[in-house]
């Protein structure tokens, strides 16, 4: 009997542990498989689709990790920010909804504005939040903080005083980051919902390339130093959850290569062109270095990884200069940052997630960073109320079969500086706008001395460059696209749904070919 027991005891318990441990393994394995994936949002602030060397043949100079990144995943040759401008833009990003619904109607906002996310208003934070992601905004905000101002002089902040409704009222668990562009005072550090120095003192800089605004700057804060810094506290939160069980969303917003136009010792004169192709440089190996996180940690094949910018180039970078060099921030497309022709809101978008999507694939299906709502809510097998996300589409079937051929989206509304519409549908556009809505020629100014049409159409699929305006040959085309952007516009929403009312209606510009007649 006792030689049974010992027999049992050498055969069967080894057999009995090793077949547990395999069920637990099993267990462990599909739980990870079954994990919603963690996020990584990157969002470049003024980078061209001409900047990203995959996207441009021409271009004067490569990016080696967005390359990499599109080789590993994949690239979207028609994607357009929510706006031609920055301020909207992230407005749409992080609520699915065209900031022009809000009360931002024209422009972006200033440095003591008050917030633009309405109350209540569900986020892609608050939303993944919700369903068990840590959430992190680490970058340039500008959409609107909760100042407190000072008791004695109530027209100074306090810097001493906890900043309210940011990031942290909008979903995000936590912030590190910047008021808004680094060229917008002031310039501190906050995190979470204290600035880091309240230390302040007035700077400025005047060069051309590098230039800020005078304005208050606090004595932790070198301009210089923001982008690399805030790219350190990028990879630290990385490295912070990559092994919790929940997984994370980060949203890191770059201030570069915005102005002013910065690139550290390591990169000036790298590119072989001006300073803006030497920042452009240092924002690749930026996300280079957030990319080497992700590998180090071994997280890479449940990370769905996405780089994009906010709108087109900025004059600031010097075309001129940048035509000697045969570079084009906005590749071949009309216009740059403000204006509703191409160059203002076609931008790069590179997305990689190893588990779901086959690597060196491209798509050409329309779609807008207003998209990432919609797409997260599916991603979490979730269902947004008709008051959240009015202008998303659900973009996963695209990322796991990007040859579908029905476009996700109806139609996209982009958005120029001075307020003014414009709707895309399949090859047609139509600019409800005699000139570019914004900086380039020809400017809102310019042409009230030229004899222009109000209306510009342009077939994209044989006019790429919108040089060919056709509205008068093509009277059907225009008449069905401009009852569909009055219906966007009067639904407030894009997306099925009841209709929802828009923020603010009165005094807004942009809008009053909607009661001509003619």
């Amino acid at each position: 009997m006792r030689d049974l027991k010992r027999v049992f005891i050498r055969c069967f318990f080894p057999l009995l542990s090793f077949g547990v441990l395999l069920l637990f393994s099993c267990t462990d394995n599909k739980s990870k498989q079954s994990r919603s994936p963690n996020i990584i949002y990157i969002l470049a602030d003024d980078m061209g689709y001409g900047d990203v060397s995959a996207l441009n043949d021409s271009a004067a100079w490569e990016t080696p990790n967005m390359d990499k990144l599109a080789k590993e995943g994949m690239i979207f040759t028609d994607a357009h920010s929510g706006s031609a401008v920055c301020t909207p833009t992230r407005y749409g990003v992080l609520t699915g909804r065209y900031a022009w619904r809000s009360r931002l109607k024209s422009g972006v906002l200033w440095s003591w504005d008050t917030p633009l996310i309405e109350k209540n208003r569900i986020t892609v934070a608050s939303l993944l939040k919700k369903h068990g992601y840590k959430t992190a905004c680490i970058g340039k905000w500008h959409l609107g903080l909760g100042w407190q101002y000072s008791d004695e002089d109530p027209d100074s902040v306090d810097f001493s005083k906890t900043v309210l409704s940011g990031p942290v009222t909008n979903g995000f668990d936590y912030f590190y980051g910047i008021t808004a562009s680094l060229d917008i005072p002031p310039y501190v550090y906050i995190e979470n919902e204290k600035v880091t120095d309240t230390n302040v003192k007035y700077t400025e800089n005047k060069d051309k390339y590098g230039w800020w605004r005078k304005g208050l700057t606090g004595s932790d804060f070198s301009h210089e130093q923001v982008l690399p810094h805030l790219t350190q506290k990028a990879v630290n939160f990385i490295n912070t959850h990559a092994e919790d069980e929940s997984p994370f969303f980060l949203y890191f917003p770059m201030p570069a290569p915005h102005t002013p136009i910065l690139p550290t010792k390591e990169f000036q004169g790298k590119s072989g062109t001006n300073p803006y192709g030497d920042f452009v440089l240092e924002v690749d190996d930026m996300i280079g270095r957030v990319m080497k996180a992700v590998e180090h940690k071994k997280i890479l094949d449940n990370t769905l990884f996405i780089v994009t910018s906010d709108n087109g180039c900025s004059p600031a970078a010097d075309f001129k200069v940048l035509a000697e060099f045969d570079h084009d921030p906005s590749y071949i497309f009309r216009g740059e940052k403000a204006d509703i022709f191409e160059g203002g809101h076609r931008i790069p978008f590179i997305v990689r997630w190893p588990e779901k999507i086959k690597p060196g694939l491209s798509s050409d299906q329309t779609i807008c960073l207003t998209d990432l709502l919609a797409t997260c809510t599916a991603i979490v097998d979730d269902k947004l109320p008709d008051n959240a996300g009015e202008d998303s589409y659900n973009l996963l079937p695209l990322f796991l079969n990007p040859g579908i051929k029905e476009p996700v989206r109806e139609a996209t509304v982009h958005h120029s500086i001075n307020g003014s519409f414009s709707l895309r549908k399949g090859k047609w556009k139509l600019e409800m706008c005699p000139g570019s809505g914004g900086w380039s020629f020809p400017t809102p100014k310019q042409v009230k001395n030229m004899d222009l049409p109000s209306i510009q159409l342009y077939d994209l699929e044989n006019d790429i460059a919108e040089e060919q305006n056709v509205y008068d040959k093509y009277p059907e085309v225009v008449k069905e696209m401009k009852d569909l952007l009055k219906k966007y516009i009067n639904d407030g929403r894009s997306t099925p749904g009841e209709p929802q009312e828009n923020t603010q209606t009165e005094n807004w510009p942009g809008i009053g070919w909607m009661s001509d007649e003619k």
